[in-house]
């Protein structure tokens, strides 16, 4: 009697595969089934043959599998200021470099070349779903549908006037438009952005609260990101920012803590209570001197760390591999303690807990039956990755970006073997060098 097997659009056969689940398992010779963009069989390959038949089967047997990083917090346009003002700190380089160059060159133009950079970068390092704040966050989502990455699209709100909208009110106003336009996209999400506590006034952060809560949306904000900026908020009103934020009802499971690199056990003890998230950019804070997260008391606490990079003007780069080993070499340092956050732990924030964060963990995050086939392959095959005890301790550890050879993102392929297939990169490239000429020369 002739077996019956079933058809899948893809089968990807792999050396290993890290699902990032409750058991923490690496999974050696399995493969990953994909029908109509989910994840249908994770199964030892030598029994695939038995169940499933497909025309697209890709064998990676010096391959690892991860779910599609997550990178939950940048800036994507920025990318075209790379470089721009390296060395100086946060508000000097925000106020005397970065806010002048923006009133200049930002325009719908820009963030749709800075946006293809940021994601041709982003594939590249293994990321399939990224969080951007920026301006113009409509051309920002209509650059990742063509792409046909994932991502949060969090629109800016800030009290004071951009080439994007004139004031809060306006500010929300296009984003609620944003939302009506683009929230029935599969692979989009819009989430409140206010930029940070020392930009926005109470009336727009109560507004948000109560519009977060009616339309079921995130907030995603900077928050406790250098010591001035507690200095200057209790000067102001003899509260630390985060207070602030709870006091007007905005700290929730909603919430997407940006930077928090200056915190106290209250700070961490309120996290805790109103199931607010982390999102933890350990590069870029490093640049720009803005002090550390303390990672391993927040995990201790059990509240949720995502990974962001920041924007590329302050990191310089969009490498959640070189976040993920960064944020757990720094928590080792910090905390005095070399198991603080171990390599599966590193994962999980550069992974299922930046899906967490961004509300998306029921159908992302990890590689599980029925969840999306957000899915980089890494080749381990290289000098650098040899010899090979661990996959995970060589992922978290000793992982380059030139080593992710495959991207899935919905059971799409966006990258094979370093290629990106829905970005135009020579066309990118080019494009990049001319806004890098205009801005050089009115320097």
């Amino acid at each position: 009697m002739t077996q019956t097997t079933t058809h899948a659009d893809n089968i990807i056969d792999a050396g290993w595969i890290i699902p990032v689940n409750a058991s923490k398992e690496i999974l050696s010779n399995h493969s990953l089934v994909i029908q109509h963009g989910h994840l249908i069989a994770l199964l030892p390959t030598a029994e695939v043959d038995k169940h499933y038949h497909s025309d697209k089967r890709y064998s990676l047997q010096d391959h690892l599998l991860i779910p599609g990083l997550i990178n939950a917090h940048g800036h994507a346009a920025m990318t075209l200021f790379r470089g721009l003002a390296d060395d100086l700190p946060l508000m000097t380089w925000l106020q005397d470099h970065i806010w002048p160059a923006e009133a200049q060159w930002v325009n719908e133009e820009f963030v749709q070349d800075g946006t293809q950079l940021a994601m041709l970068e982003m594939l590249r390092c293994g990321t399939t779903t990224f969080s951007d704040m920026y301006f113009f966050p409509d051309v920002a989502a209509r650059a990742a549908h063509d792409a046909r990455m994932r991502c949060q699209i969090s629109f800016p709100v800030l009290d004071f006037p951009t080439a994007w909208a004139r004031d809060a009110d306006d500010y929300i106003h296009k984003g609620l438009e944003l939302i009506d336009d683009f929230g029935s996209q599969q692979l989009i999400n819009i989430a409140f952005g206010p930029h940070a506590p020392y930009t926005v006034s109470d009336a727009p952060l109560q507004r948000i609260v109560t519009l977060s809560e009616e339309l079921d949306c995130p907030v995603q904000i900077h928050l406790h990101e250098t010591a001035q900026e507690l200095r200057d908020a209790f000067l102001a009103d003899r509260r630390r920012p985060i207070q602030r934020l709870h006091d007007l009802g905005l700290l929730g499971p909603r919430l997407q803590c940006v930077h928090m690199t200056q915190l106290d056990d209250r700070d961490i003890q309120l996290m805790r209570q109103n199931n607010a998230h982390v999102v933890h950019c350990p590069n870029s804070n490093l640049k720009l001197a803005s002090g550390f997260c303390p990672v391993g008391r927040l995990h201790g606490a059990g509240v949720n760390v995502a990974l962001g990079t920041d924007g590329a003007a302050s990191n310089n780069r969009l490498d959640m591999l070189g976040e993920m080993r960064n944020a757990a070499l720094l928590a080792k340092a910090i905390s005095n303690d070399a198991s603080a956050i171990d390599a599966h732990s590193a994962l999980e924030m550069a992974t299922i807990n930046g899906a967490k964060a961004l509300g998306i963990d029921a159908y992302t995050g990890s590689l599980e039956i029925g969840k999306a086939a957000d899915i980089a392959a890494i080749n381990l095959s290289a000098i650098e990755s040899q010899p090979l005890y661990n996959p995970l301790s060589q992922l978290v550890y000793a992982t380059d970006p030139s080593q992710v050879s495959h991207v899935w993102v919905n059971g799409e392929l966006l990258l094979e073997d370093r290629k990106t297939l829905t970005l135009d990169s020579t066309r990118i490239i080019s494009r990049a060098r001319n806004w890098a000429e205009l801005i050089k020369d009115s320097q």
